[in-house]
């Protein structure tokens, strides 16, 4: 592809490790991205988490670079423009409280039933997102090398989203993060925010790019790629700042791949 208008961002352990500052190298790749692109950062984490990992890490810079920045927390429920040096929102989709309160208690339920409710946390294991409930295994602040080691296949946080979408129907639950669960409205996953992109900035999904972590059939990164953006898959932020590197060197290496 040519040059892309757009590219978007996963956040955790595609920008930055889960949860952790990004390093001062990738915010000064993309300050130089976002003078060439619309920078976008897609995430079910929540906009504190985007601004202490990633905006308050920017090289200090003038308001013209700030300005193409896209702020999407919550899978694009959420929508917040860089201005100057503030943050201003676009749009913010809640759940009911109705539907807050069924998915909190569903999700504990169910975790508690599969013994995934654990004593040992770092934080809240349960959110409350606004627009987006969110478990997380050992807490919202667990250390990076407990998370990669309490479910490195999958499978306990894949049994805990299928339980769970089992009794609420209504709503969109898929596996989020390392350990964690999120609950949207239904319909809700960064396909959601990725089209919600097409329509603030009138770019087309053929003229964007997409870098995340979990591009694989079962990852929260996959429906972006099943929608037919062109993405590209990275192991982690190193990899990522290489990627964007040799971007900005228009030499992007392969694979840049749409899905099928």
């Amino acid at each position: 592809m040519s040059f892309p208008r757009l590219v978007a961002f996963d956040l955790d352990d595609t920008l930055a490790p889960s949860k952790s500052v990004m390093d001062p190298l990738m915010g000064e790749l993309l300050l130089a991205l976002a003078g060439r692109a619309e920078v976008a950062i897609i995430s079910g984490g929540q906009l504190s988490q985007f601004m202490m990992q990633v905006v308050d890490r920017l090289p200090d810079t003038g308001a013209d670079e700030l300005s193409h920045f896209h702020l999407l927390p919550a899978c694009g429920t959420q929508y917040y423009r860089l201005s100057g040096h503030s943050v201003e929102m676009v749009y913010a989709r809640a759940l009911t409280e109705d539907q807050k309160r069924r998915a909190l208690s569903v999700l504990e339920e169910e975790a508690r039933r599969l013994g995934l409710w654990e004593s040992e946390t770092w934080g809240e294991i349960l959110e409350d997102r606004d627009s987006q409930i969110t478990f997380s295994a050992l807490g919202q602040q667990a250390p990076v090398d407990k998370k990669s080691a309490w479910d490195p296949t999958g499978e306990r946080k894949s049994s805990l989203r299928a339980a769970v979408a089992a009794r609420l129907p209504d709503l969109e639950v898929r596996s989020g993060g390392s350990t964690s669960v999120d609950v949207t409205e239904q319909g809700i996953d960064k396909a959601y925010g990725m089209q919600r992109l097409v329509e603030q900035t009138g770019i087309a999904l053929d003229d964007m790019l997409f870098v995340g972590d979990r591009l694989d059939q079962h990852g929260n990164d996959y429906p972006v790629l099943a929608m037919g953006v062109a993405c590209h898959a990275v192991g982690g932020w190193e990899e990522a700042a290489r990627f964007v590197d040799a971007l900005l060197r228009e030499a992007a290496p392969r694979p840049v791949t749409r899905a099928l």
